[in-house]
């Protein structure tokens, strides 16, 4: 007997459907049942046939010694993951009439299969939900545990099941057995947004260094910042979310796509609402911050894509991990090539780093004796690569506050106060950039951008041009100082781009000052 029944594989951030055939032949007097899997399975799904026969059993469902093939077509593409045990185990008991198949056509289903029979939790529920009702399908099943994030979805039934048993009892038509899952998108997604446990209020003093992170946001540059321990580069870092524009439902979808695929979304938990905060150890393999394994799964770039991605420790960092930003920071994707394909994410992010300025981290600190010796000071500087430096349009050095001071110091301004202005900014960049396709901020605009929108005056290209003599910033500062220039220019609510912003950008490039250089940044 055959049987047929629908559901899905995930690469990268989208699904492609599978269609899962269950024929079933009853074995020989001398020779036991068997079953083979056909059609590009990894090992998790040959390992399927183990959990359902104990869930098979563990759920009083016995079946006669027969030999079992599955396949997984379309056969040229590679399956992975544990979610093909439920579908095979139904097509199995379909195949065997203890399953009505009329229903079969109408439903995706997915779902690990415990050994007493329960569901456990799939990776890529959400991109599934979203193929399923692209192909027309009414209703998708799976685990209890998924059904809120898939139910984000709207247009699809979708169901969420604890047992096999249940799954049988609803295909079988028993009523009242599971139920669809209703979830109000919108109304749950912009009822959770800015919810902040933490505030730039919090933050006492550093007022030089909290433009810089305004500026950061408004225009969507990258950020990095040197001084020593305990000057509060971590403390702000992770503030920086409560000040950026909301996520909008378009880039919240895309969003819990990513982590939905990397198994990152709590159980319960629909749309993420909040920009993604990444911050991994210094410690983390070049696959962790790029992405990979043989599952080619996501890593921290794309985890933090639409959100921020901080490197704290900047150049304790391996420089081979560090040069993997490179390419995700100039094109706001990334590839990732296996022997079983390449798959590719998304990775729009803002990065922002944070350094000491030598290996004991008191270089230039009035407050401590650095005990540095100029060689170690450049070997230490010379980790962060010259192509990777000109990817961070805002470089700032940033000094403790005193406890005397600290102590006086009334609460800052709060972050909404400066999301406000952020988001006004925001939006002069939105409607600048309507006519160029994936440009959204000043931060992504290219050379021909620069020559229409940020064109200095003559006064304005004079102070630049002396700026870069005298203190001997880099060539590559050029186009880094107009781009945050129209930033600053945007807050401000300028047209044109003048000196005065000008000059604040030229103070925002202290790396690529002649006397950095001589101590390391190479």
């Amino acid at each position: 007997m055959l049987s047929k029944i629908y559901s899905a594989a995930v690469s990268g951030i989208s699904a492609i459907p599978v269609t899962i055939e269950v024929n079933v032949s009853p074995t020989g007097r001398e020779t036991a049942g068997r079953m083979v899997i056909v059609g590009l399975p990894d090992n998790s799904i040959k390992e399927s046939q183990s959990r359902i026969e104990a869930a098979r059993a563990n759920s009083g469902l016995s079946l006669p010694p027969q030999n079992v093939t599955v396949n997984l077509a379309p056969g040229d593409i590679r399956k992975e993951g544990t979610g093909f045990d439920l579908p095979i185990a139904i097509g199995i008991l379909a195949a065997n009439f203890m399953v009505a198949q009329d229903k079969f056509s109408r439903f995706m289903i997915l779902g690990e299969l415990s050994l007493d029979g329960s569901l456990q939790p799939i990776r890529g529920a959400l991109p599934i939900a979203i193929k399923a009702r692209e192909l027309g399908y009414e209703g998708l099943i799976v685990p209890q545990q998924n059904v809120y994030e898939a139910a984000v979805v709207n247009k699809l039934k979708v169901y969420g099941a604890t047992t096999m048993q249940q799954v049988m009892d609803f295909l079988n038509g028993i009523p009242d057995v599971l139920h669809p899952t209703v979830v109000d998108t919108r109304a749950e997604f912009y009822a959770h947004q800015g919810e902040y446990d933490i505030d730039f209020s919090e933050v006492r003093g550093q007022e030089s260094v909290k433009r810089a992170f305004e500026i950061a946001a408004a225009g969507g540059h990258n950020l990095i910042m040197v001084g020593p321990p305990g000057a509060g580069k971590s403390m702000m870092a992770r503030r920086l979310p409560t000040i950026l524009p909301p996520l909008s439902l378009a880039e919240s979808l895309e969003t819990t796509q990513i982590h939905s695929v990397a198994g990152q979304l709590k159980s319960g938990m629909g749309l993420i609402t909040e920009r993604p905060f990444r911050s991994p150890h210094h410690t983390v393999s070049q696959v962790g911050l790029a992405g990979g394994t043989s599952q080619a799964k996501p890593g921290e770039v794309s985890l933090a894509h639409n959100g921020v991605l901080f490197l704290d420790e900047f150049t304790e960092f391996s420089r081979a991990s560090l040069e993997i930003l490179r390419q995700p920071l100039e094109d706001r994707k990334i590839t990732i090539t296996r022997a079983q394909g390449t798959v590719e994410y998304p990775c729009s992010f803002m990065l922002v780093a944070s350094m000491n300025p030598c290996p004991c981290g008191y270089y230039g600190d009035p407050y401590h004796h650095c005990t540095c010796s100029p060689g170690q000071i450049s070997r230490y500087l010379s980790k962060i690569s010259g192509p990777l430096l000109d990817r961070i349009d805002i470089h700032c050095e940033i000094q403790a506050v005193p406890f005397a001071e600290l102590s006086k110091m009334q609460p800052g301004e709060p972050s909404s106060a400066i999301r406000e202005r952020v988001i006004a900014a925001r939006k002069i960049q939105e409607d600048r950039f309507k006519p160029y396709k994936g440009i959204h901020c000043n931060a992504q605009m290219t050379e021909r951008m620069l020559h229409q929108f940020a064109e200095p005056d003559a006064a304005s290209l004079d102070m630049l041009r002396m700026a870069m003599e005298k203190l001997k910033l880099s060539a590559r500062a050029y186009s880094r100082i107009l781009k945050v220039a129209r930033t600053i220019a945007d807050i401000a609510g300028s047209e044109k781009v003048e000196s005065m912003h000008i000059a604040e950008a030229i103070g925002y490039r202290n790396l690529d000052r002649g006397d950095w250089a001589e101590r390391g940044v190479v």
